[in-house]
């Protein structure tokens, strides 16, 4: 018998998924600081989405939900009552948030309510957030608690109410800021809080500005706060700033907004950075941390 007879039919080769990095996923989205700081820095937060009218055409029309994590991280989730959850901040992601996101919708869209959504751990080339979305800002809510992951039968279980505790323990109190769009107030501990600021502007250009703050000693809150360092996230600057505990979130509305004045009219300066400025561009960039 001949060998080439004895050899058995190979299976098909399965198609690779290549990977695409976006640096800057959310880009173009008119909120784009907001979709970064719910995917970041916001314990518990939701926002409804509005589908383009021809993703409604094929799919149906069922209320979609962003929100800022979801049960055991999950991507997505659908309700008995049709409802569709996306889960921002998720264990599996690919190179492109914006892509993860939209494949999430898609998938729960094609899953009958109620049921297990299953999403591909890399989304390939399909459509973006950007591609499937009536863009517009969003309308955050802020929770205290994630009980509006749930229908109203499943709050009555006691497994589910016992889950939801170990959650919503793990909430810190959070503001979101009215001084500055994509700001948020947190208290991580009695003694000690956070202003975090998710800037709008070019990351190149906001960390020229933050440099001549620095350079010119304006870039602290005020009295017992302390300049922590920045996030890099999806292409934008988190400048971080340390506060006493003691304080309430409102009561650094008025100083983020006198910081938010000197930083739009820095942000306005040309030209290049002075020796100081140079200086202090370097040490900035020593505290900085890469968030994907």
């Amino acid at each position: 018998m001949s060998k080439r007879r004895n050899q058995r039919p190979s299976a098909p080769k399965r198609e690779k998924v290549r990977d695409i990095f976006v640096a800057r996923p959310f880009e173009g989205l008119a909120d784009e600081p907001e979709w970064i700081a719910l995917r970041e820095l916001v314990p518990a937060a939701s926002a409804p989405l509005t589908l383009r009218p021809e993703v409604i055409e094929e799919y149906g029309d069922r209320p979609i939900t962003l929100s800022t994590v979801l049960p055991m991280a999950w991507p997505a989730m659908t309700r008995q009552d049709g409802r569709v959850f996306i889960g921002l901040q998720r264990h599996v992601q690919s190179g492109d948030v914006s892509r993860d996101l939209a494949v999430a919708i898609l998938s729960a869209l094609r899953t009958e309510p109620g049921d297990t959504v299953s999403v591909p751990a890399l989304p390939g080339e399909g459509p973006r957030l950007q591609d499937i979305l009536v863009d517009g800002p969003l309308e955050i809510s802020m929770h205290e608690g994630f009980e509006y992951w749930l229908d109203a039968e499943q709050a009555d279980d006691p497994t589910v109410k016992a889950s939801l505790e170990r959650a919503n323990a793990s909430i810190y109190p959070t503001l979101r800021l009215s001084a500055g769009r994509a700001a948020y107030w947190c208290r991580v501990a009695p003694d000690k809080g956070h202003v975090r600021w998710v800037l709008p502007d070019a990351e190149d250009r906001a960390l020229d500005t933050l440099a001549r703050l620095s350079a010119s000693g304006d870039l602290l809150l005020g009295d017992q706060t302390k300049f922590a360092g920045m996030f890099r996230a999806h292409g934008l600057l988190v400048p971080v700033w340390d506060i006493p505990g003691e304080p309430e979130g409102v009561d650094w509305e008025a100083p983020l907004a006198d910081f938010a004045k000197r930083y739009a009219d820095t942000l306005a300066e040309t030209g290049p950075l002075d020796a100081d400025a140079r200086r202090a561009k370097q040490g900035l960039i020593g505290r900085q941390l890469t968030l994907r």
